[in-house]
């Protein structure tokens, strides 16, 4: 048995207040006590104007990674539908408070909730994805009529000034210049904090609006490309990655291995193509015409990819007017796994839907580049 699926409700939870490009070094602290050399080049190419942090102006964590996910799940209930209700929980970030139990455990832990099926996707940007895809498909094979999904990211604690002193000592040791490798600056500048979750049934809405998922896609290169983005461990000349488990305690700190790392060049050449010539595999065999699509909604990590994503899709004769674009990464800066929550939740709540509106979603991860599409219908 196959059931239709929809996001009846859908909400967000953004920590603390919007911080600026300006006060970003004043939350994030100044590493070696100096004003970043890569900032200024980042902000310019990413277009993010604020974000989020689950942090005060002196570092002091205000929220956990399960706090900020349980916040935005608690956003779905009230007198009408109660927490009570949910039958399956999965909820997937980038980065959990710890290694174990599972971050959607921990999640639970925190709710108000009786025993629920679990589940913790790992990953990067599409965690939060394949967190909605097995909700999707618990609802849509009978598995349950309900399911939570969410998508969450705190980043900042990976972000900050204090991670990196023992690096830059050592680099002062060595006489070397004591400003880390872009690849780990570049992020600090990119990534923020937050939540978003869905509540799917196997019914729409009695009033007002629902999302009725259509399909849910994936697909991962990382038999075809090397590691891009990273954390607790180092990259190594032949591409492959040593463990965080195969460093002595000592160089986890000077070595910095636990931070966020990124390979931008790898990105840079390949981020856009891969994922567009997979959407071109997912449309032809969903027979899918994009000139029926209303909203675009593409998770871009940065500005800069804008074009290029507009570009590459021209190339394949899969042109999408920018009119049908409808982001927020300016807004609330990246939020990995949960950008797409986010921008689903703010265009909910546009004011802009109406029934029989189609929605494409594309959310690539750059991790080992895999890629998610989806198909929703306004009704």
């Amino acid at each position: 048995m196959t059931n239709e699926v929809y996001i009846n409700r859908i909400s967000s939870f953004l920590p603390n207040e919007k911080v600026g490009n300006v006060e970003m070094e004043d939350y994030l602290g100044r590493i070696d006590n100096q004003d970043s050399k890569g900032k200024g080049l980042v902000l310019r190419n990413n277009g993010i104007k604020t974000r989020y942090y689950a942090l005060d102006k002196d570092g002091n964590v205000t929220h956990t990674n399960a706090e900020i996910t349980a916040e935005a799940i608690r956003k779905l209930f009230d007198k009408e539908i109660s927490m009570d209700q949910v039958e399956l929980l999965a909820c997937g970030t980038t980065s959990p408070d710890q290694h174990l139990p599972s971050h959607t455990s921990m999640v639970h832990g925190l709710l108000e909730c009786p025993p629920v099926e679990i589940m913790s996707p790992a990953g990067a940007c599409n965690a939060g994805m394949q967190a909605m895809k097995y909700a999707f498909l618990s609802v849509a094979s009978g598995n349950s009529s309900n399911a939570v999904c969410a998508g969450s990211e705190r980043f900042s604690p990976y972000m900050l000034a204090k991670n990196f002193e023992s690096e830059t000592a050592r680099l002062k040791e060595l006489k070397k210049n004591p400003f880390i490798a872009f690849e780990k600056d570049f992020l600090r500048w990119m990534l923020s904090d937050g939540a978003g979750a869905a509540f799917i049934q196997d019914k729409p809405n009695n009033s007002g609006l629902s999302y009725k998922i259509d399909w849910i896609e994936f697909k991962s290169f990382a038999n075809e490309l090397e590691t891009c983005m990273y954390a607790g461990a180092e990259k190594l000349g032949n591409g492959e990655l040593k463990s965080w488990l195969d460093f002595e305690p000592d160089e986890w700190l000077y070595k910095t291995v636990f931070s966020v790392k990124q390979d931008v060049k790898l990105l840079s050449a390949n981020i856009v193509p891969k994922g567009t010539a997979f959407l071109n595999e997912v449309l032809k065999r969903k027979n899918y015409n994009l000139d029926e699509i209303d909203f675009f909604l593409p998770h871009i990590s940065s500005e800069y990819f804008r074009k290029k994503i507009e570009e590459e899709l021209k190339k394949w004769n899969m042109d999408i007017p920018q009119q049908k674009w409808f982001t927020n990464l300016t807004k609330v800066g990246n939020i990995g796994s949960a950008s797409v929550f986010l921008m689903l939740e703010e265009l909910y709540n546009s004011g802009k839907l109406k029934k029989g509106h189609n929605i494409l979603i594309m959310v690539p991860e750059s991790a080992r580049f895999s890629y998610a599409f989806a198909s929703l219908k306004v009704v």
